[in-house]
């Protein structure tokens, strides 16, 4: 059986129009799949019928991510619910279960952490979990992003709350307790040192402190303190003493983040390339008690409160807490439903709200900011992994047909302000990683408001160097044949190597008109250096592969300049910002790969860098003309002087004002 598509016939299952026209007007659960049978996409609905019915529809206005997702359905199936609630719930679990490719979800949310207080023991134990049962008598905090999160609060609280930390069965009848006792950090009940009361109260404690409530413990400490020195029991006062200075030392560095005293969890996002890194705030009692990063997959064409929704209601169902109050970045869909169930779930009313001025908002923004800059270490780390940048230089080699492996990738990108300081930049990737030390700027001089002819003439300067070096290297190593008496290699004349640097420092725009001949001299030794270290890096070394920011415009002339120059064999592609095309020469239709495709992140993260690059160069040829056109023509003031005054005042109109 076919549905009409766009202007072409797709094959669905027997019956699908049937079954499609036939859906019940009744909330309930929808579960779209491919002709592998592979759960591709859950949702949720208050009418089925209605529902279902629009993806094979009329499409107009829907986002590539739902084109592409209905092109590959082959059938559907649905599940009935007495309510919309239900339904939400029911798409939860069955998200997390299957990981359906079109769905936002939790990246290994199955992996995630709980600290668990084993309450249902007689000596209860403080211990990372990866499994929650309600109603087993036991207390979890959670979930936590990762293992290390927990091991790193399980030793902090070890340091503040005399628990044990053993497995043992406790009978109280040890010959003697272990380092822990005499460290402070135990009561000793296997040897039968430590009284019930004392240690229910330390985990009581324990408890208190995973709630939030610092204070309490510290005014109980001080209370239990000051009864221990009335009774002269200064030893155990000093125990006491410490702990509250530990706690103490840990509630000052927790930051006062809202003149509220209510607890309230605060959600922003930031996304790129198909991932997205929420960051949450866990504010109690006004000050924020921790915050965790969660990754999300499936985020690539999402709207945000689509990605709102699905992280809250993912979060939420497993975690141990919810707070009255939830700060978020973006509006939530169905947020009447989530509410309603977050009510559930609490006991007690909550409420979702976008703050739009205040505190509030300040909040919610330092969130976001601290989930982009999550988002980018993140980014870094993956590139930085070995495996996968030889994963992502392997797919590129095959996605261009690459005649040999991208070891070294070369980008450039040209920046500038209205057509002032136009600066051009190139980086370096070698295997992936980024290679700081060949960076290079180059500060263009023919042109003013043209990206092409300014990209033409940073890419001419570059290879032109890069030749004439390898030839000054070429003929400094026939100079040393010759002089070790290799005469199988042609002498050259008198003055031959004179030659070889000058044609060097010419082509590399170092000389200038009015130089000495010892000044040429000069240079060209300085020059020497760098081309004895070729093999290694500098300019003599050419890329596996020439990437250029933009599109077939700036391809075409990129192209153009590096076919003139004779490097025929080098590859160069272009990089489209807006759609993320890659264009190669002589084709009309770009290269499109998957948001997830490793190649593509490893372009991104290359061109991005690029563009990071000319951007700083083209901001301090800025500062610097600024600077100089003031203070040029005041007399006496040199070069050293302009720089010490504006390290001194810092801006022009401070030293304008300065007696």
């Amino acid at each position: 059986m076919a549905v009409k598509k766009r202007l072409v016939e797709i094959e669905r299952a027997p019956g699908f129009e049937q079954r499609l026209a036939a859906l019940p007007s009744t909330p309930g659960v929808y579960v779209m799949r491919d002709r592998a049978g592979t759960i591709i996409y859950i949702g949720k609905a208050v009418s089925l019928r209605n529902r279902v019915r629009t993806y094979f529809g009329s499409l107009k206005g829907q986002t590539a991510k739902v084109w592409r997702m209905v092109e590959m359905v082959y059938d559907f199936e649905y599940i009935l619910t007495d309510t919309e609630l239900e339904a939400l719930v029911l798409e939860n679990q069955m998200i997390k279960q299957h990981k359906p490719r079109y769905n936002i979800r939790l990246k290994d949310d199955k992996t995630y952490p709980y600290i668990k207080v084993t309450l249902a023991e007689d000596w209860p134990r403080v211990v990372p979990t990866r499994n929650v049962t309600q109603g087993d008598g036991n207390a979890y905090f959670g979930p936590f992003p990762g293992m290390s999160t927990v091991y790193d609060l399980i030793d902090l609280l070890d340091k503040l709350f005399p628990f044990r930390t053993c497995d043992k069965e406790i009978t109280g009848k040890d010959a003697r307790p272990c380092m822990q006792y005499f460290l402070h950090r135990c009561l000793g009940p296997c040897a039968g040192l430590g009284d019930k009361k004392s240690y229910d109260d330390a985990i009581k404690q324990v408890v208190m402190f995973l709630d939030g409530k610092q204070e309490v413990i510290v005014k109980g400490l001080k209370a239990q303190m000051e009864q221990a020195a009335e009774e002269l029991q200064f030893e155990r006062a000093a125990v006491f003493r410490d702990r509250i200075r530990r706690l103490e030392s840990v509630i000052e560095q927790k930051r006062v983040f809202t003149t509220a005293t209510a607890d309230e969890d605060v959600i922003a996002f930031a996304r790129r390339d198909g991932e997205a890194c929420v960051q949450i705030f866990f504010i109690r009692g006004g000050k924020l008690m921790g915050r965790e990063d969660y990754m999300l997959e499936g985020t690539a064409e999402a709207e945000p409160s689509e990605i709102m929704e699905g992280f809250i209601g993912q979060f939420y169902e497993d975690a141990t807490y919810v707070p009255p109050k939830i700060l978020v970045q973006h509006e939530v869909s169905d947020a009447e439903v989530i509410q309603a169930w977050l009510r559930e779930r609490r006991g007690t009313k909550v409420a979702i709200t976008v703050p739009r001025r205040g505190e509030k908002r300040e909040l919610v923004e330092l969130a976001a900011r601290n989930a982009a800059e999550s988002l980018e270490q993140l980014r870094l780390k993956y590139l930085s992994d070995e495996q996968k940048a030889t994963a992502a230089l392997t797919e590129l080699q095959e996605v261009l047909r690459l005649p040999v492996w991208p070891r070294r990738i070369e980008c450039y990108d040209v920046a500038h302000l209205q057509g002032t300081d136009v600066a051009g930049a190139m980086v370096v990737f070698e295997q992936g990683v980024p290679q700081k030390k060949e960076y290079r700027r180059f500060q263009i001089r023919t042109v003013s408001n043209d990206d092409y002819s300014a990209m033409d003439e940073m890419l001419t300067r570059r290879f032109k160097r890069s030749a004439a070096e390898r030839a000054a290297t070429e003929r400094a190593e026939a100079m040393d044949n010759a002089r070790h008496g290799n005469r199988d290699e042609p002498a050259p004349g008198a003055d031959f190597e004179a030659a070889a640097r000058l044609e060097y420092e010419q082509a590399s725009g170092d000389i200038d008109s009015g130089d000495s001949e010892s000044d040429v001299v000069a240079k060209a030794e300085r020059g020497r250096n760098g081309r004895a270290q070729a093999a290694a890096g500098g300019w003599a070394v050419l890329p596996d592969l020439i990437v250029i920011d933009g599109g077939k415009g700036q391809l075409a002339r990129a192209h153009a300049v590096i076919q003139g120059l004779g490097l025929h064999d080098i590859p160069i592609i272009s990089l489209a910002k807006r759609e993320e095309e890659i264009f190669l020469p002589g084709q009309s239709e770009p290269v499109r790969l998957e948001f997830r495709s490793e190649a593509l992140r490893l372009l991104q993260r290359v061109r991005d860098e690029a563009h990071r690059f000319s951007n700083s160069y083209n901001r301090k040829l800025g500062s610097r003309r600024a600077t100089r056109g003031k203070l040029d023509s005041v007399p006496y003031v040199g070069s050293t002087r302009k720089k010490a005054l504006m390290a001194r005042f810092g801006t022009l109109s401070a030293i304008k004002q300065a007696s």
